[in-house]
């Protein structure tokens, strides 16, 4: 199989689909890097979300069958006033939670060489709980995620079980939360734009050499040499979950490709 001729493929098929998101268009805040990595060979985007303070009204142990019943009370990429959810939290009826969510940006590569450079980036931009996960058909996926996520339970069958001092408290740490997120996010850019011009130079200076993908996936790597990376085998769920601040990047290997 020609992977680059079949990742060339995939990346003209994924961009040509419409935006099926709630808003329909990608956020302001997250739009530049978008541009820059779809207007790269090696790189396509295939999600993001820039960030966002969300008020909804469902269960609270978040499954993925709640998150799909549940009603959207709130949702802002800016920062939110008390004003604003209180008002929200007088629809609920159900269990309402404020949640805080940071970027999170999928890109396919052509490359591990390239997914381990974007990794690289994400990690100095302060997106911790990134990580790279491989396909069998030869997709190569990196999520950019971090840590500093919230989620707070504000009310039980429709009644407020909090006061509303402790929701301005809670958005006063949610607007905080949103500013280092938005701060990231420019880092991230800019790390960015500066990897892919280091890159380019590199790459004409001393064109690549093409690296065997499944013998860096098997090979158990010496910690000296790997600098403080690490590479583990791992199913697609514990990519999704793991929220710990580990500085590696997590290689995991699809059984099937979706």
């Amino acid at each position: 199989m020609d992977l680059s001729a079949e990742f060339k493929r995939w990346k003209a098929q994924c961009l040509s689909k419409a935006d099926l998101s709630r808003k329909g268009s990608v956020d302001e805040d997250v739009l530049e890097i978008v541009q820059l990595l779809n207007g790269q060979e090696q790189f396509f985007t295939t999600s993001s979300c820039a960030g966002r303070i969300i008020l909804l009204d469902g269960g609270i142990n978040g499954s993925e069958v709640q998150k799909q019943n549940c009603c959207w009370l709130l949702v802002t990429h800016k920062a939110c006033v008390k004003d604003d959810v209180i008002v929200a939290l007088k629809k609920a009826k159900g269990d309402a939670v404020l949640k805080f969510e940071p970027l999170v940006l999928h890109v396919q590569c052509r490359q591990l060489q390239d997914a381990q450079i974007l990794h690289s980036v994400a990690m100095d931009s302060g997106f911790r709980n990134s990580g790279i996960t491989v396909g069998k058909r030869g997709k190569i996926m990196l999520a950019v995620r971090s840590t500093h996520g919230l989620e707070v339970p504000l009310s039980h069958q429709g009644k407020l079980m909090v006061t509303e001092e402790y929701i301005n408290f809670l958005l006063k740490i949610a607007n905080q939360k949103m500013e280092e997120n938005k701060k990231r996010i420019e880092r991230f850019y800019h790390c960015l734009q500066y990897a892919l011009e280091k890159e380019t130079v590199s790459t004409t200076s001393h064109p690549k050499e093409k690296v065997n993908t499944s013998y860096i996936r098997k090979k158990k790597r010496n910690p000296a040499k790997a600098r403080g990376k690490r590479v583990t085998e791992g199913n697609e769920k514990e990519l999704e979950n793991n929220d710990h601040d580990d500085p590696g990047i997590s290689v995991t290997i699809f059984p099937e490709d979706c």
